[in-house]
């Protein structure tokens, strides 16, 4: 790499990552590409006046377009992202897709917070009016970035934050959000930003003539991407800092079709659907994806934990007990049958039951549906009751009831590494497949 940089401009950059000063760290970004490097200025938080005596902690090198040779480097690809701790660098190649030098951070945080008893998180964050703050946890795809970007409730940040003794706060200075079939309608804010000047936008199609983004379009790949700064969202906190949380939902996109549009947990269930981190690959999300895959990714982002599982939950677990949170599972996956054949849940509905269940309207009358153990609640205000359960949305009920044991059986084979290290309660709500009647 060094080599490979003799003969070439790098673009540096000196930033921070963590919004609260208690817990920031001084970062810089070298950048084979002129645009890596803005993106690295919008996703991290740049000083507005640059800093002479500027020391950082960590160092990304990206050379894009070098590639390892797995012979002489003993890497499995011409691909490579190593972080050292040690050394406190970081090299990245053989790759131009420029998520990988915030996850990259992420996994330093990762590391770090934890030992300074603060649960770092792939979630995103926002605050309403009352000062209630609300976390949502979820993988690509799910609907962070868009459920969060709500112009009732300033947005915190919409990937990376931590939450230590005084609250939570975001990682970053921008937002990463995923575009592919982006709505001016549902998601104005995003669509918005998505088309501003000086955006990065990542393997989004576009007409050549006229410059106009398609954003429906997927001829590269269903991960398109935006990259901007947070001040081309409107409605921001501008410190990136709030209180503690008051609720939690987690988010999964399930391609089997089977769980609830929105469930409430209790602290042991959330704890063992964040070591779970459910959601699933459907066509085109990745290289040889060609049907609908179940992923389980511990905490909700599984690469960038550098501890134990548990460390985290436990963290996690210790925090909905001392404020005394409210936790919620929120399907905006496929309903009325699998990928292919239902289909996605409304935004609108998504939106109103998240709504709803951060601002506590959801009437206390819940049934427990028999595959996986979850309190389904019986009405949720502007969301039509016929949604609710996801049992009704199918015409072949039976087929339901073949796709519901199947996905029970994933959960249950995968919890099975955990099984020893959890609490006799969490191991308690495990699910457990049913046996056919």
């Amino acid at each position: 790499m060094a080599a490979h940089f003799s003969e070439r401009e790098a673009y540096s950059l000196d930033c921070y990552v963590g919004a609260d000063p208690r817990y920031r760290v001084p970062i810089r970004v070298y950048t084979e590409l002129a645009w890596q490097s803005l993106f690295a200025r919008h996703l991290f938080i740049t000083p507005e006046v640059p800093e002479p005596n500027f020391v950082p902690e960590f160092t990304v090198v990206d050379a894009a377009l070098f590639s390892a040779d797995p012979q002489r480097d003993g890497t499995r690809t011409g691909t490579f992202i190593l972080v050292n701790f040690a050394r406190k660098m970081i090299l990245i190649g053989g790759t131009r897709y420029a998520g990988e030098i915030k996850k990259s951070i992420f996994t330093v945080m990762n590391y770090l917070l934890p030992l300074r008893d603060t649960l770092p998180m792939h979630c995103s964050a926002n605050v309403g009016n009352r000062a209630d703050v609300a976390i949502l946890f979820g993988l690509s795809g799910t609907g962070k970035t868009t459920l969060s970007s709500d112009s009732r409730r300033p947005l915190i940040g919409d990937d990376e934050h931590g939450w230590s003794a005084d609250g939570v706060f975001n990682f970053e200075g921008g937002c990463y959000a995923k575009v592919i079939r982006l709505s001016a309608t549902a998601e104005p804010e995003i669509w918005a930003a998505t088309h501003h000047f000086s955006t990065v936008l990542e393997n989004v199609d576009y007409d050549e003539p006229t410059r106009a983004l398609d954003v429906d379009s997927d001829a590269k790949t269903e991960n398109t991407r935006a990259a901007y700064p947070l001040r081309f969202i409107p409605n921001v906190v501008s410190s990136s800092q709030a209180g503690h949380p008051s609720t939690i939902i987690m988010l999964t996109a399930d391609a089997f079709g089977v769980l609830p549009p929105i469930s409430k947990l209790t602290r042991d269930q959330a704890m063992y659907h964040f070591l779970s981190g459910y959601t699933a690959k459907v066509a085109g999300t990745e290289r040889g994806v060609s049907e609908p895959q179940a992923t389980f990714s511990t905490c909700f982002g599984a690469p960038f934990m550098v501890h134990h599982p548990t460390v985290y939950a436990q963290l996690l677990g210790r925090k909905i007990d001392e404020h005394n949170v409210e936790c919620w599972l929120v399907n905006t996956g496929w309903t009325g049958g699998p990928y292919g054949v239902g289909h996605r849940m409304s935004i609108a509905h998504t939106r109103a039951m998240v709504n709803a269940a951060i601002e506590g309207r959801i009437p206390s009358k819940f049934e427990t549906e028999g595959f996986f153990g979850l309190r389904v609640p019986a009405a949720v205000p502007d969301v039509p009751s016929e949604v609710l359960n996801p049992r009704n949305a199918w015409a072949d009920k039976a087929a339901y009831d073949e796709q519901a044991r199947k996905l029970s059986q994933l959960f249950f084979d995968n919890f099975k590494r955990f099984e020893a290290h959890v609490s006799p309660s969490i191991n308690a709500v495990a699910i457990r497949p049913l046996a056919r009647s």
